[in-house]
């Protein structure tokens, strides 16, 4: 597990206005993209210069927006689980509607527009510097947990999906998928997602090709324990 140290800003007083300016938003959230792909391909001590680089902006901008490193990944976290979560309530949305084709259509699209985020790169650079506990992250996760379900049971009671996977299960080949493979870059990854994607998306069709092992995975498998 990486121990994060925080990084102080160059100048003391840096604190975030109330209601940044269009520049000031748009300098903010390059940062936050950028820093979500450098922790992707460098880990939690990706060097600030090389996020500042990145992104196109000097250092005391990354500075003025995240004093420290703690907050920027906090950031990147809320970025990436709120535009996540954006993704299922719009495929609920479309699944409700009857836009797009049937609600495992809507499943589909969803799963491949998660994987973009990049969440397995990330999965360990949130859990070794964010509290799990945190309640705005807390609440996302279960406006996610309760659309994703939702998507899924349409699915199932349309007979499009086999009985015996849950939510959980999906996250995990997301997140799986989305995991740079050691030796290899992040290019290649990005070249071969969706493929890899598509043949498990494929495995969740009803009727089910075989018996799973083991129980379904659920979003409760993935709560803090303690």
């Amino acid at each position: 597990m990486t121990t994060v140290v925080a990084e102080s800003a160059p100048a003391a007083g840096s604190v975030r206005a109330p209601k940044l300016r269009a520049d000031a938003s748009r300098n903010r959230e390059r940062i936050v993209l950028a820093a979500r792909d450098a922790f992707v391909e460098h880990g939690a001590d990706v060097p600030f210069d090389e996020i500042a680089k990145r992104a196109g902006v000097g250092n005391a901008t990354l500075y003025r927006n995240f004093p420290d490193r703690v907050a920027l990944i906090r950031e990147v976290a809320l970025l990436v689980k709120n535009r996540i979560l954006a993704l299922a309530e719009t495929a609920t949305a479309e699944a409700d509607a009857g836009e797009g084709g049937g609600p495992f259509d809507a499943l589909q699209r969803f799963a491949h527009a998660t994987v973009a985020e990049k969440v397995g790169g990330l999965c360990a650079v949130f859990t070794s510097t964010i509290d799990p506990y945190d309640p705005e992250l807390t609440e996302i996760r279960e406006r996610l947990r309760t659309a994703v379900s939702g998507l899924m049971e349409r699915s199932r009671a349309a007979g499009e999906l086999r009985s015996d996977v849950d939510h959980g299960d999906l996250f995990i080949a997301m997140s799986q998928l989305t995991r740079p493979l050691p030796g290899t870059s992040c290019g290649l990854l990005d070249e071969f997602v969706h493929r890899h994607l598509q043949l498990f998306l494929d495995g969740l069709r009803a009727p089910a090709r075989s018996v799973l092992p083991g129980r379904p995975a659920t979003f409760e498998d993935f709560r803090p324990q303690g």
